[in-house]
Parts: structure tokens; sequence; C-alpha cells
């Protein structure tokens, strides 16, 4: 059987290694020669089988028998009576001759059978470490393509020719090597019908080159083409490889792009799974503000002028209330389905965590003057590299979170100061805390908190979007979002988000500080 994967470059060595079988023949005749005289000629011609058996590990086949027959010939000649001619004078010396003859042969064929049996099963191994180095390969990678230059060494290996792949994925064709028209004709056929071609296929057996299908268990992913340069013969074992090499690639492509559309159709879902759920919070806890406003608003348009002037106040209070908690639970819904939503771009700055948090606490002083609101900010922090919007959405939910279910029973802190390389920002109250087991389940979409936990039993309860918002925002800010029960009674909500380097100050302002 040819061996297509030892390319001309590779038969120095080869040569090399028949240099024993030359040097075990003449070691024999080296101790025919010392031993002439002082043993039998049967026990010569024994040393003459021996070096024939040894040199035959080393010489090809031919070789071993062309030796063999030379030797026999040449014993004749030197050693058996009458000696200097091939004549033989004894019947048992020609049955010497022969018997020499049939043994060296049959020890020949025997071991050269060996080896090509040991140069089969090493080729075995070979292909087998192949494919299993490719499939190491293309199992660490998510894009297999990845593993088209190991595929192609591969492949050129096996004829000492070159190889290219041409990956049929949708949209543009994507090609690995260079391919002419007709190259490119092939290949393309060659995936379309997801069938070989070229020599050895039984398809244009006249190509130079074999053209092999990339196939998967349902689609084909591209082609390869594996140049057979010089008019290689074709072999059949080394085409059949080579197909197992593209098949491992192209069961990997199909694998990848399986993964890609499962991945996509569970995106999907969740959108739509998202979308479903924020229409029922959103027909759900619009309801009841809704109702309200509509009852107030009716309330003064149909009796209006029956009623004086503090219950028009408290029916326009309420209307206010009602709207701005309703835009709350409205932002806070939007808020969650973008930050839900791929590849969402933020608006960062640089930003001061003393101004943010001041802006928060003007707002709720300015709605609810009565409520104690404190803070303590540690000073000297560094600037926060933030969407100072999205920050602000955050802390305004903990606060009002705060206030709504703690404010009553003593002030609500908002706390701030640097730990490591993290900046931490909590919101505290004094409120009834929440059970262990809530602690990490109120930060789950349209989840709310239980009613032994809320306050009083006619508080309002909240969207169940609020402290899932928050946490959505401080995972796009890299930063994590806790609840920590206080000692004493209880919560805190703690924000951490990473202290990135600060920016260079301009050269103008450098200078003016540094005069």
């Amino acid at each position: 059987m040819a061996m297509q994967e030892r390319p001309a470059a590779r038969r120095a060595p080869v040569a090399a290694g028949r240099w024993p079988g030359v040097l075990a023949w003449a070691l024999a005749w080296l101790g025919l020669w010392l031993l002439d005289g002082r043993v039998d000629l049967a026990n010569q011609a024994l040393l003459l089988i021996l070096g024939s058996a040894v040199a035959a590990l080393w010489l090809p086949p031919l070789a071993s028998a062309l030796a063999i027959a030379i030797g026999v010939l040449a014993f004749n000649f030197s050693f058996v009576p009458p000696r200097g001619t091939l004549a033989v004078d004894l019947h048992q010396h020609g049955l010497l001759l022969l018997a020499m003859l049939s043994v060296s042969g049959i020890v020949s064929a025997l071991v050269a059978r060996l080896r090509r049996l040991a140069e089969a099963a090493g080729q075995h191994a070979r292909r087998a470490d192949e494919q299993r180095r490719l499939g190491e390969l293309l199992r660490a990678t998510d894009d297999p393509a990845s593993g088209a230059d190991e595929l192609r060494r591969m492949l050129g290996a096996l004829t000492g020719g070159s190889a290219v792949l041409m990956f049929s994925a949708p949209g543009p064709a994507r090609w690995a090597g260079e391919a002419d028209a007709n190259e490119s004709a092939g290949l393309q056929l060659c995936a379309r019908e997801g069938r070989a071609l070229g020599p050895g296929s039984g398809r244009h057996e006249e190509q130079p080159a074999w053209y092999l299908p990339l196939r998967g268990r349902q689609h084909t992913g591209g082609a390869a083409l594996v140049r057979l340069p010089g008019g290689a013969p074709a072999d059949a074992a080394a085409r059949t490889h080579a197909q197992a090499l593209c098949d491992q690639l192209g069961l990997a492509l199909e694998r990848a792009a399986a993964e890609q559309a499962a991945a996509a159709a569970r995106e999907q879902a969740q959108a739509q799974a998202l979308r479903n759920t924020l229409l029922s919070a959103v027909a759900h806890d619009h309801r009841t503000p809704l109702a309200t406003i509509a009852s107030a608003a009716g309330a003064l348009h149909d009796q209006g002028d029956r009623l004086d002037a503090a219950q028009r106040r408290r029916l326009a209070a309420t209307i206010v209330d009602e709207a701005t908690q309703l835009a709350r639970i409205t932002d806070n819904t939007l808020q969650l389905a973008r930050l839900d939503a791929v590849g969402i771009d933020l608006h960062v700055d640089w930003e001061s965590i003393e101004e943010l948090i001041g802006s928060v606490l003007r707002r709720q002083r300015q709605r609810d003057p009565g409520h104690r609101l404190r803070a303590r900010v540690e000073p000297g922090l560094p600037l926060l590299r933030c969407d100072a919007v999205l920050i602000v959405q955050l802390l305004e939910n903990l606060v009002d979170n705060a206030l709504r279910h703690g404010g009553d029973q003593g002030p609500v802190e908002v706390v701030a100061r640097r730990a490591g390389d993290q900046l931490l920002v909590a919101v505290r109250d004094r409120g009834p805390g929440l059970p262990e087991g809530w602690r990490e389940q109120v930060f789950e979409p349209f989840t709310r908190g239980p009613a032994t936990a809320a306050g009083p039993a006619d508080a309002p309860r909240g969207s169940g979007i609020g402290l899932a918002l928050c946490r959505a925002i401080a995972r796009v800010h890299r930063g994590t979002l806790v609840h920590r029960a206080r000692r004493g009674g209880g919560s805190a909500f703690e924000l951490s988000l990473p202290v990135d380097p600060a920016p260079p100050l301009p050269a103008d302002r450098s200078t003016r500080e540094d005069a």
C-alpha cells in the first residue's frame, strides 16, 4: 500500500535507515571468512541465513530477496567444493544450497510482512492521533473555523501537497487558502452536493486533487481541496482518513450553528416572556393609580362647585401623588426592559457621588418633607464612571423603598464610603426588615416582599420592579447590590461599584493648580 503521507522530502531518512541491513550482510560475510576451515559447511550456511534474516529488518523486500539470491550464489562460489565455480560435487551440497535459499527467502518474506503490518499499525496510530488532536482542538473553541489551519496542515501532510478550505456558512463563503476559478467551482459543487470529487471518488476522476465535503449530520458546512502533486496515485486509505478529518470539522460547524440557533431561540423566548410579563405588570400595576386618578378627577369635575378649598386640595394632591407613583412604575418598567436588552449602550461619564446623592435627597425632601433623611458621605471620594441617570434612579428607588417600609420607625440613612477598590453606597432603614428566605427573592422581577415585612397592613405595596431594576443597574455598571440585615432591626441595601483610574487633568488646569 502506498504511503501517501511520506512525501519525497522524507525519503532521505528512509534511505539512511537501510544501512544497518547492508552492515548485517557485511558482518555475516566477515564471519564466514573468519570461520572458514574452522566449522563445517552447514554451520557456515546457518550464519549466512542469520545475516539475511537480520538484514531483512531494514532492507526493502525486493532488495532483500535479491541480496539472498546473490548471497547463496556467492556462498556456492566461495565455500562449496569445488571452490571457485558454481558447480556442486555432492547432492547434499545442492540440497544445502536449496535449503539456504528457501529458508532465507521465507524468513525475509515473513520479516517484510511484519514490517508492513508494523508500518500499517503505526500509520493507523498516527491517523487516530491526528483525529484525536483535531477533535480536542475543535472542542476547545467556540468557532470551529479557527481550526482551519491545523486541518489544512494535516490534509497537506497526507499527500505532500497543499489544501484549501471553503466554509459555506450563511452569507458570503469564507476561505482558508487560495484557489483558482476551476478549483473554486469544484469546491462549491462539492459543498452544494455534499459528495466527494476527484481520484478514487468515482466522480470527476481526472481532477488532480480531492474535493471533500465538510459533512455534518444534517448539512454540509463547506468543502476541502487537497492537491495531489506530481500526479501522485490516489491512496484510498489516505482519502478515507482525509474525509474523516473533514467530517470532524463539518460536525463541529453544524454543532456550533445549532448552539447559536438555540441561543438565539432562548433569547427570543426570554424577550417574549419579558414582554408578556411587562404587559401583565403594566396592566396590573397601572390599574389602581389610574382608577384613583380617574375618581379624584371625576369628583373635581362633577362636584367642584360643591367642594370646599380643602377638599379640592386633597383631591388634587391625590392626583399628583398617584400620577407620580404611576410615572415611577412606568419608568422602572421601561428601564428594566431596556437593561435586559442585548447590547445596551450606557451614557457614562465621570460623576461625583456626592452630587448624585445630593440630587436624590433634594427631590425626596421636596416630595415628602416630613420624612427624616440623613446622608453621611466620606470626604475625598473618587469620581465614579457611570450613567448618572441610572445611578440616580437606583438610589431613588432604594430611598423610596426605605421610606415606605421603614421611614416611620427611624431615620433613613444614605452612606457612601470607599472600600478598597470599590465605592460602597448603602441605604439603611429601621423598618421590620426581611425574613432570611426573602433576602435574595426580593431582587427577582415582579416579586413583592411579604406583607409582614412591608410595614403597616394598609401601606401601599410596590410593583415588584424597583429592586430588580436596581440590581440590573448595578450589574451593567460591573457592580453588585445586596441586602443585609441590620443589627437592632432594619435593612441595608449596599451598592458596590468599581473605582476606575481617575482621568488625567487637562493641561491648562494642571498648570494653573501647580502655579
